[in-house]
C-alpha cells in the first residue's frame, strides 16, 4: 500500500474540518471530459474555440450555436457518480466533512449524496428565464431541439458562470470561510490553472493533500502529494481509515 495514502488516511482519522476543493478530474472517472487535456473539451473540432463558445457574449449573439454546443459538450445525463464522489459523501456523513467546494458543474456530488456543496462555476441542474427569471430543470435544455424560451418568452440561461461573468460572491465567501477553517485541505483532481478560484486554496491554515495527476503550483506547499487517480485513491484511504476506527476507536 501507498505510504502517502497511509498517511492521507491517518490524517483523514484525525482532522476534524476536512474541506474539498475538486476540479474536472474528479469528474473523468465518471466519463466526463477534461477541459486542457488531449482529449479535453478545449481540444475538441468545433466551428468556433470552446472558449469563445462558452463566453456571455456568444451566448447573447449566438444563443442556437451556444445550445448546440452546450447540448453535445456539456451535458452528460447519462454519468454517474465514482469512487470520490461515493467517499467524499461518506466522509461528510461520518462528520469530518464540511464542505465540498467544486469548480465542476455536473451536479454528481449531489447525486452521491453530498449535502454541503459548494459550485464556484454554477450547474447544469439549474436553469432560469434570463427575463422572468422563472427556473427549469436539465430536461428542458437537454430536450429543445434548438433555443430552449420561457413561456415568458425570454431565453432559458443555463446557471453555469460563463466566460465575462463573475463567480458568485456568496459562494465566494464561503469557500474562502471553509477553507481557512479546515485542519485538512483535500485538493483533487485540478490543476489550479483556473483563476480566481484556484487561489482560494492558498487561504488554508491546516494541512494539505493533493491528488492529481499532474503536478500544481501548490505541490511545494502540500503535506502530501499523490499523482493518482483520485477514486482510487480516496477509496483506498478510506479503507484505511475505516479499519484504523476499527481497531483503534477512540485514538
Amino acid at each position: 500500500m501507498n505510504n502517502s495514502i497511509e498517511q492521507l488516511a491517518n490524517y483523514m482519522h484525525t482532522a476534524k474540518y476536512i474541506v474539498f476543493f475538486g476540479g474536472a478530474g474528479v469528474s473523468t472517472e465518471s466519463g466526463i471530459p477534461d477541459f486542457r487535456s488531449q482529449d479535453g473539451l478545449y481540444n475538441t473540432k468545433w466551428k468556433d474555440p470552446p472558449e469563445t463558445v462558452l463566453s456571455r457574449t456568444y451566448f447573447n449573439r449566438k444563443p442556437e450555436s451556444f445550445f448546440m454546443f452546450y447540448r453535445e459538450k456539456i451535458i452528460h445525463e447519462n454519468a454517474r457518480p465514482n469512487e470520490s464522489h461515493k467517499a467524499l459523501a461518506k466522509l461528510e456523513e461520518m462528520g469530518k466533512l464540511k464542505a465540498v467546494i467544486t469548480q465542476n458543474i455536473d451536479g454528481l456530488h449531489q447525486m452521491a449524496g453530498s449535502k454541503n456543496v459548494l459550485e464556484l462555476h454554477g450547474s447544469i441542474l439549474k436553469n432560469h428565464c434570463v427575463k422572468c427569471h422563472k427556473f427549469y430543470p436539465l430536461e428542458k435544455i437537454s430536450s429543445s431541439k434548438s433555443i430552449p424560451y420561457c413561456d415568458c418568452g425570454g431565453i432559458i440561461k443555463p446557471d453555469v458562470v460563463l466566460y465575462e461573468e463573475a463567480l458568485d460572491q456568496e459562494v465566494i465567501e464561503k469557500t474562502i470561510m471553509h477553507v481557512r477553517r479546515a485542519d485538512l485541505l483535500i485538493i483533487g483532481g485540478t490543476s489550479l490553472t483556473v483563476y480566481p478560484a484556484a487561489a482560494f486554496v492558498r487561504e488554508c491554515k491546516g494541512k494539505i493533500a493533493i491528488i492529481n495527476r499532474d503536478t500544481t503550483y501548490m505541490d511545494a506547499y502540500a503535506d502530501i502529494v499523490i499523482n493518482d487517480k483520485i477514486g482510487e485513491t480516496l477509496k483506498h484511504a478510506m479503507e484505511i481509515m475505516d479499519k484504523i476506527n476499527h481497531t483503534n476507536p477512540n485514538r
